[in-house]
């Protein structure tokens, strides 16, 4: 087996049952155009519907070489379970970063499927885009799709490398689960609308919008009429099944503790609003800079997430915290100074009553943090752990917990360390219950906290 095909991870998603490519752009290009015969599909919320109801379409699925996912509903189907796919793979973007590269070996592609004219049109804006490309053929998916032993001979006579097949799911996933075999292009996939948008028939939403991952959103205003169904229907049906099969993989507790965060920071982002508007209000007024800060920090089972906070410092903090680490107040690891010349006027009053942790709701209800658990660490403190405080990774990092309501950065390194371990041992939703109204007190009391 080829190294690029053989080395590319494959993640299980217990939500959709399905093994999808968890890999970057890059990696999947390299992996589907490694030596040897493979045939791909996209699968996005709407293709898991129709896998739902059509055995077939089921089965064709499950013979593809190659399942690459494509939108936001699968990596929240995802995110579900706790896993977190490399990328998104979606078609419009990845096939024509792998015809480039294809060029650039001297492969030819030939496009099949589409209204009468569409195939050619995007052929021609492939041509004109991706410099040295070879373009095999076309064919449409009407009536020159009438004739299946026709097809066949005329992709085989062509030559072609690749070839992209867009007759809309699941008629594409089923002619070529049916046919490929009899292809002799290496690399056979299936893209949907590809042809339309490259055709210039469907536009694209703005870069903005699909950086936002809402590119459904602009297809549903285009044609409100014929997208609806699939968007707003199949979208909600999808994320209720997902849902639904991952809550009943998971633990009674698990279950019972995600809708204790989801409720608590879900109210919590309601109340709190005029005192979040207001604290944004104060630091733009303050100093310089961004409303919120943004930083790597270290979750359960190591995996790293960006943490949200209000900003209580100066822009430039980052670059000036190897310079101050020799003045931190607190033993051990974590760096914790009271005077920290970063801090800015408002900080150290947002610090104080530990508003400046509160944009942290967003974290819990994305599912990377809970209400309650140990603080997330910098990956430069989780580098230099002792083994033993590696085990403060075995449950989320939460909000508020057992070292914050006890002194906070009062407490050092080591005891804090052991706080976390007792809690992870012994935790409860009762306990979380007691930790939670402890809060209120913590920080009203603003012990520990600088």
């Amino acid at each position: 087996m080829p190294a690029a095909l053989a080395s590319l991870k494959t993640t299980h998603l217990s939500a959709l049952g399905l093994d999808l490519v968890d890999a970057t752009q890059a990696q999947a290009i390299a992996a589907l155009l490694a030596p040897g015969r493979r045939r791909a599909y996209f699968m996005n919320a709407h293709c898991c519907n129709i896998r739902r109801r059509d055995t077939a379409y089921a089965q064709a699925v499950a013979t593809a070489d190659m399942l690459l996912p494509d939108g936001i509903g699968v990596e929240l189907a995802g995110r579900m379970t706790g896993k977190r796919l490399t990328a998104n793979l979606n078609g419009t973007d990845l096939v024509p970063a792998l015809l480039a590269q294809a060029a650039s070996m001297g492969k030819s592609v030939y496009l099949f499927g589409g209204t009468p004219g569409t195939a050619q049109a995007a052929a021609n804006r492939l041509a004109n885009t991706i410099p040295g490309l070879r373009i095999a053929g076309t064919r449409d998916g009407f009536a020159g799709a009438a004739d299946t032993d026709a097809v066949i001979h005329d992709i085989n006579d062509s030559g072609a490398d690749i070839v992209l097949v867009a007759l809309g799911v699941p008629m594409q996933e089923l002619w070529l689960h049916a046919n490929a075999h009899r292809i002799d292009a290496p690399l056979t996939l299936a893209v949907g609308a590809l042809f339309d948008f490259l055709a210039g028939t469907v536009s694209r939403a703005p870069k903005a919008v699909r950086r936002a991952r809402m590119e459904w959103v602009w297809r549903l205003a285009q044609e409100p009429r014929r997208m609806a169904k699939r968007y707003l229907a199949g979208n909600t049906s999808f994320l209720a099944h997902a849902g639904i099969k991952a809550l009943g993989q998971l633990p009674v507790a698990d279950v019972q503790r995600r809708f204790l965060d989801v409720t608590v920071a879900g109210s919590a982002l309601v109340l709190l609003s005029p005192l979040l508007a207001l604290t944004a209000l104060a630091i733009k007024a303050d100093s310089r800079g961004p409303v919120l800060f943004s930083q790597t920090r270290v979750g359960k089972n190591g995996k790293e997430f960006r943490i949200f906070k209000f900003r209580s410092m100066t822009t430039d903090a980052e670059t000036r915290r190897d310079a101050l680490l020799a003045s931190s107040d607190r033993e051990g690891v974590c760096f914790k100074s009271r005077h920290d010349p970063r801090v800015t006027s408002v900080g150290r009053f947002i610090r104080r009553f530990s508003i400046d942790e509160l944009p942290q709701i967003l974290n819990v209800l994305r599912g990377e943090m809970a209400i309650v658990g140990p603080r997330p660490a910098l990956p430069c403190e989780v580098a230099a752990y002792p083994a033993r405080a590696l085990g403060r990774l075995a449950v989320k990092p939460g909000i508020t917990g057992v070292w914050q309501v006890s002194g906070r950065a009062t407490i050092g390194f080591d005891q804090m360390v052991e706080m976390d371990l007792s809690y992870a041992d012994s935790r409860t939703l009762m306990l979380d219950f007691i930790l939670i109204l402890k809060t209120f007190g913590a920080v009203t009391s603003g012990r520990g906290a600088y």
